[in-house]
């Protein structure tokens, strides 16, 4: 199938071709997913090679069970976002004691410096503050608000109840706010 005529299908309808044997389904679905793993990891790692390293691990463990897939069980997204969590949870486990790493600059070019810097400074307090929360209240804070999942999705990623996702993610968004009291001077944002 060509890589074009696979845009509108359906993460699991590739999956299932991947499992079937079709390369070009793995490659369409690695171009819309990997992003995704990336992303979610280095939100909760804060640390580009290490997010890097875990988004392929966990794509691997989707190719491996792509001949397996249960269809209408669970969305692909949903099953990828619970790996590469928990993926992440194990690797924040395992280096715990050890400082993490600050944020790297996102550096937009149409910016100027100063605008990069404080940039960078509002990444690397949010991945400061995010770092310092309990792992489940991380993971649902990433979740919903980095990622944009609702809270049937989270629930389905993390396998909570949806009021438990409520409950982590309102715990976490004020611990950020306590977290990150007092340095709106700090980071920029004034007085407005």
């Amino acid at each position: 199938m060509a890589l074009d005529a696979l845009t509108e299908v359906s993460d699991e309808a590739l999956l299932i071709l991947y499992g079937n044997g079709d390369r070009q389904a793995a490659q369409s679905l690695t171009l819309r997913l990997g992003p995704l793993a990336f992303r979610v990891a280095y939100r909760m790692l804060g640390d580009r090679a290490e997010a890097e390293d875990l988004a392929q691990e966990a794509m691997l463990r989707l190719w491996k069970i792509a001949p397996d897939w249960r269809t209408g069980e669970a969305k692909v997204s949903t099953w990828l976002y619970r790996v590469v969590t928990n993926l992440a949870t194990d690797r924040l486990r395992r280096r715990r004691g050890v400082g993490l790493d600050e944020a790297p600059e996102m550096a937009d070019e149409s910016a100027s410096a100063l605008d990069q810097m404080i940039s960078a400074d509002r990444i690397a307090a949010l991945q400061g503050a995010l770092d310092q929360l309990p792992a489940r209240q991380r993971q649902a804070v990433i979740l919903r608000h980095l990622e944009g999942l609702s809270n049937p999705e989270i629930a389905a990623a993390m396998e909570i109840g949806v009021e438990a996702v409520e409950s982590l993610t309102a715990r976490g968004k004020r611990a950020l706010a306590a977290l990150l009291e007092g340095r709106r001077d700090e980071l920029g944002y004034g007085h407005d």
